[in-house]
């Protein structure tokens, strides 16, 4: 079926909630849809009778805030497409592909072309999810590589957290890249789908976001509600785990995806962190989560004063938190008195938490450090 009418029978879920921006995003790829039934119809006759190969239709840029529902208006396309040379891709793993392919082309005159007329060959239609650049190496591959491929007739769908013109902003010899960016705006059709919903969000504030896990068993059931928001937020994205590099350091992390970062309190705040590492979270990060966060006392002073940067950090960026605690954030201080610092992140904490704060933009999308 057309995106449309898939839409139309999904709009009478009980679920289903409206959303004009998405509504409009569906009426761009049902036309799409139609132009490439229609190409593929032609195609078909060239081959076999008519004199004139028809032109290529052009594709479709999508942009919008972080939980828009850009991979879900994706997905639907997607599958609604009945064509066999059609590929989705998360952009990172596509980037690693490209880097990968190209050390092994490296004895061709031009790697790059060759990687071209091989995508060219095996898909008709790209969709490449999360499309950003933030590497100098990855904006001088793609501004040729978009190029060579929509000129050998692939036709791309991609979704991304910024315009065309907000890609890579201050990247190195940013004017490198100009070209690539006036091609994606000549090419595809954008179309913005900020309608203001975060379905993620939406999703994750049915659920207290502040849990207070004081023993073994209930911290055991906080850690799965943990986990099963963490994959609401980070839906449709690129997962992994292990760890993350901050200023230049690995840090443990318990899951990461490229919107949502998930620590342990032991690993953030009883090491050897400075500020910098936190203000690089919170500009990479729109949402972190936190487990096991300990009752804190003057003993501890040294991880209550890196707690207190660290809420600080993430206040004045508007990231939302996610965290477990042994304890209220008014009652994480157990000291005699609570100094005054604390009493500020606590009094954040319980900010954090409500709607007014989680509907605020994230500070720090289009920041590099």
């Amino acid at each position: 079926m057309s995106p449309k009418i898939w839409y139309q029978s999904a709009s009478k879920l009980p679920d289903f909630v409206y959303d004009a921006a998405q509504a409009s995003a569906i009426d761009e790829l049902d036309a799409l849809w139609y132009r490439l039934m229609d190409f593929k119809t032609k195609r078909n006759q060239f081959l076999g009778r008519s004199l004139r190969s028809p032109d290529v239709p052009n594709g479709l840029y999508l942009w919008g805030g972080v939980g828009r529902g850009k991979t879900f208006l994706m997905d639907a396309f997607y599958e609604c497409l009945p064509y066999r040379r059609k590929r989705r891709i998360h952009f990172h793993n596509f980037m690693a592909e490209v880097h990968h392919e190209m050390k092994l082309l490296a004895g061709k005159n031009d790697p790059l072309i060759a990687l071209s007329d091989s995508i060219a060959k095996s898909t008709r239609v790209l969709c490449l999810d999360e499309f950003h650049v933030d590497d100098i190496a990855d904006a001088m591959i793609l501004g040729r590589l978009v190029e060579a491929i929509l000129a050998r007739g692939v036709v791309l769908l991609t979704t991304s957290n910024y315009p065309p013109d907000g890609l890579y902003p201050h990247g190195l010899q940013r004017q490198n890249f100009l070209p690539a960016i006036h091609l994606l705006k000549r090419k595809l059709t954008v179309l913005n789908v900020d309608g203001g919903n975060d379905y993620r969000m939406q999703a994750a504030a049915r659920e207290p976001l502040f849990i207070v896990a004081n023993d073994a068993e209930i911290d055991a059931a906080s850690e799965e509600r943990m986990d099963a928001l963490f994959e609401k937020i980070a839906a449709g994205t690129q997962r992994s785990e292990g760890h993350v590099e901050i200023q230049g350091r690995m840090i443990p992390v318990k899951k990461a995806a490229r919107s949502v970062v998930w620590f342990d309190f032991q690993e953030l705040c009883c090491g050897a962190h400075a500020q910098e590492d936190y203000l690089e979270i919170a500009h990479r990060y729109p949402t972190v989560f936190l487990s096991h966060i300990p009752r804190l006392s003057p003993e501890r002073a040294a991880e209550a004063r890196r707690f207190t940067w660290l809420v600080d950090v993430l206040y004045d960026n508007n990231v939302r938190l996610v965290a477990s605690s042994a304890a209220t954030p008014e009652k994480i201080w157990s000291g005699s008195a609570a100094p005054g610092e604390f009493s500020r992140t606590a009094s954040r904490l319980t900010e954090m938490q409500t709607k007014h704060y989680l509907e605020l933009p994230h500070h720090s999308q289009n920041v590099t450090l």
